[in-house]
C-alpha cells in the first residue's frame, strides 16, 4: 500500500483521515495475505479518498503564489517610489 504525503494527510478533515487509516490498515492486511488483486481495489479506494485533500494544497499553493507576487509588485512600487523621491 502506498502512503500519501505528510502534507496532503494534514489536509485530510477527522473523518477522512480515519477512512483512510481505515484503509490502509485492511490494505496492509491484505497484502500479508498475498490478495494483491483486493489489495488493489483497496489502493484506488484510497486515491479517490484523498483527492480532495489534493485539490486543497494545490489551492494553498495557489494562494501562496498570489501572496508572493502581490508582495513581489508591492516592492517594487516601494523601489520605484523612493527612486522618484531621491529625483526630487
Amino acid at each position: 500500500m502506498r502512503h500519501c504525503s505528510v502534507q496532503v494527510r494534514g489536509l485530510l478533515t477527522r473523518e477522512e483521515l480515519d477512512r483512510y487509516n481505515a484503509l490502509m490498515e485492511v490494505g496492509h492486511f491484505l497484502e500479508q495475505q498475498n490478495r494483491y488483486d483486493l489489495a488493489y481495489t483497496v489502493q484506488k479506494e484510497v486515491d479517490r479518498l484523498i483527492q480532495p485533500a489534493i485539490e486543497r494544497l494545490k489551492d494553498k499553493g495557489r494562494e501562496r503564489d498570489r501572496m508572493t507576487e502581490q508582495y513581489l509588485r508591492e516592492q517594487e512600487t516601494a523601489l520605484r517610489d523612493d527612486d522618484e523621491d531621491d529625483e526630487s
